[in-house]
């Protein structure tokens, strides 16, 4: 593993990690406690670490050697002899909130799906894959964040879930130009689009119908989360409403775009994102307020 692992601070080193992805969590953390985002920055840091094992790595064989280390990492953190800077930072929170192990390794094998499989043939198959790399993110950051009502962990699950939806249907073109087609085989043939319309990037109105299908299903998971979350627990959770927002208004652009997004990708700007974090964080502070 890099050589950083023995040399970086743990905190400083999860930090850059999520600074320089430009991702929307990012954004949401800046609203927390000092705690509380420390916290989710090394559990957003371990998510990118693994993902970008599989992501850039070309061999198969390396990226599973790869996957095998941090599985054995995340033993160590549990033991408390973690080796690389993401994981001693994670080990540091470990002593004070329910994280449980099982949680971690579901993300890593999440990530190894991508070496197994380029295509779904249903929902449920996708559903699968969701739940480990971003539903199950979202239940460890709601034990962060803290909550009253344990039908939040549902909400959560359902949140992070909607989230990759939304990544799937921004990276549409970039996932096939690697090969990988998220998209359901059964949908596609429901709307008569086959794989090579996605992978030469056809815009046909079959694949304009399919991806409004598929805008459809992501807004319906957002819908269904933000129904689930319990109001005495809105203010604690108040980071992934912030995403949620942000993650919406990808959405939005995605179709005021005209859901081009096998031509180009769509992206927020950091001045946009900052702007929404910042009025969805005052609209939660001004709603918790008010209900005392």
């Amino acid at each position: 593993m890099p050589s950083t692992s023995t040399q970086a601070d743990p905190l400083a080193y999860c930090e850059e990690k999520a600074a320089s992805s430009g991702s929307s969590f990012y954004y949401a953390f800046r609203f927390l406690p000092d705690e509380q985002r420390r916290a989710i920055t090394a559990l957003y840091a371990f998510c990118r670490e693994v993902d970008d094992v599989v992501d850039e790595c070309h061999d198969v064989g390396v990226a599973r050697i790869k996957l095998q280390w941090w599985r054995d990492e995340v033993g160590r953190i549990f033991d408390g002899a973690p080796q690389h800077p993401v994981a001693q930072a994670l080990c540091e929170q470990m002593q004070q909130r329910n994280l449980p192990r099982e949680y971690f390794l579901e993300i890593i094998d999440g990530m190894a799906m991508d070496l197994d499989r380029h295509r779904y043939e249903a929902w449920k198959d996708l559903a699968l894959y969701c739940h480990r790399v971003a539903g199950v993110v979202g239940l460890l950051s709601a034990e962060i964040f803290g909550y009253t009502n344990r039908q939040t962990l549902k909400y959560a699950s359902e949140l992070g879930t909607a989230f990759q939806l939304t990544n799937i249907l921004r990276d549409v073109r970039e996932d096939a130009r690697r090969g990988r087609i998220y998209l359901p085989r059964e949908d596609m043939a429901r709307f008569g689009v086959n794989e090579q319309d996605i992978l030469s990037y056809q815009h046909t109105p079959q694949v304009q119908a399919l991806l409004a299908h598929e805008l459809e299903r992501a807004r319906g998971h957002y819908r269904k989360a933000l129904a689930l979350l319990p109001a005495e627990d809105r203010y604690a959770q108040r980071s992934g409403l912030i995403m949620a927002a942000i993650y919406q208004a990808t959405l939005d652009e995605i179709e005021r775009d005209g859901l081009r997004v096998l031509e180009r990708r769509v992206a927020l700007t950091p001045l946009r994102k900052l702007w929404i974090a910042w009025r969805t964080a005052r609209r939660e502070t001004r709603l918790a307020t008010a209900h005392g």
